[in-house]
């Protein structure tokens, strides 16, 4: 089972994630030392395994044979839905082929909540995880980017921040963005405005806190009209 868990806000996890994690034998989790204090809020007390970058390759390996001989395993990350720019790919791909069924239990995302914040269109978007650190990289990412027609969400570090959005001036012109920083949280903050506007602000007040970027390479003519969509 996939547990999608708070970004933020401790309660923000929902009272199915609670009761998932509650019957789980065993809690699959990027840092157990980040994890534990969630659970005990929750008075949950289950057995703890890393699964992080690092050792998700022969740790799938591992949670499937498990999962086989018939252990329930929640998956989690440290904030938000595994497999989302976290660990969680490899051991979803492993149980697929295992012929394991896989549940994902939902909560919160930075994505969405950054993409609906930001006052951009949200009727198509694309998520790219986080830019390159590396400035070169990263400059190649936003030119492939420029000619994109949907909402481009980006995960962002705070010492990078000012970098990126020197880069998007220079790179995709004066265009209209959000920065979405510690999202749920206390100091919860979404700062919108043209990249000029951002980067004067943020070369006076350096950003903290976990990022999300949400721009709009290109003009669009339904730029602030987005078409419905049927769901029938």
């Amino acid at each position: 089972m996939l547990v999608a868990t708070p970004i933020g806000h401790l309660q923000d996890l929902s009272s199915r994630a609670i009761e998932t994690l509650q019957q789980a034998d065993l809690i699959a989790c990027e840092d157990t030392r980040h994890t534990q204090p969630l659970l005990a809020r929750h008075q949950i007390h289950k057995p703890l395994v890393s699964y992080h970058e690092h050792n998700e390759r022969a740790r799938a390996v591992e949670l499937v044979q498990r999962l086989q001989a018939g252990s329930s395993i929640a998956l989690v990350s440290d904030a938000g839905t595994p497999a989302i720019s976290d660990p969680g790919y490899r051991l979803i791909r492993a149980a697929i082929a295992a012929g394991i069924p896989i549940e994902w239990i939902p909560g919160p995302s930075a994505v969405l909540g950054a993409l609906v914040l930001s006052g951009l269109p949200t009727d198509q978007f694309t998520f790219v995880g986080f830019l390159p650190a590396k400035a070169g990289q990263r400059a190649t990412r936003l030119a492939q980017l420029r000619q994109e027609g949907r909402t481009v969400v980006a995960f962002e570090s705070p010492h990078r921040l000012l970098a990126s959005l020197q880069a998007m001036r220079e790179i995709l012109g004066n265009v209209r963005l959000a920065v979405c920083r510690e999202l749920t949280k206390l100091h919860e903050e979404v700062r919108r405005g043209t990249v000029e506007e951002l980067v004067a602000h943020y070369t006076a007040h350096p950003s903290r806190g976990e990022i999300t970027v949400v721009f709009h390479p290109a003009p669009r003519t339904t730029h602030d009209e987005p078409q419905a969509t049927s769901t029938a």
